[in-house]
């Protein structure tokens, strides 16, 4: 259940921040209003809520994790929501990147010594 909950907390994070960013995004660069910007802004707060409730209690862990995340799904959202056609180079990028968001978050933690 644990590798399940990080999974599925990742996800609303990166759907609250992406999403909260787009919404900004469309306000200031689409002239979208500021109904957008403040539902943006909402959505952004929320993202901060969502990644505290990650079971790992190393903040710099878990948001550096994230990291991984936030790019594929940034690239995700651009295919799915703005027409984008990713090249190799996106998916090569962000396999990498999801392979360092597995290994941050879910190697085994290693107290004490010069490994911690």
């Amino acid at each position: 259940m644990t590798t399940a909950r990080i999974a599925i907390l990742f996800l609303l994070a990166a759907l609250a921040e992406i999403g909260g960013a787009w919404l900004i995004w469309q306000a200031v660069r689409e002239d979208k209003g500021w109904l957008f910007a403040a539902a943006g802004v909402l959505a952004l707060g929320a993202y901060g809520f969502i990644a505290a409730f990650q079971p790992d209690a190393n903040f710099g862990r878990v948001l550096a994790a994230y990291g991984g995340i936030f790019i594929a799904g940034s690239l995700a959202w651009g295919v799915l929501v703005d027409g984008f056609t990713p090249t190799v180079w996106d998916y090569a990028g962000s396999a990498i990147a999801l392979v360092g968001a597995g290994v941050v978050i879910l190697a085994p933690v290693i107290t004490g010594g010069a490994d911690a």
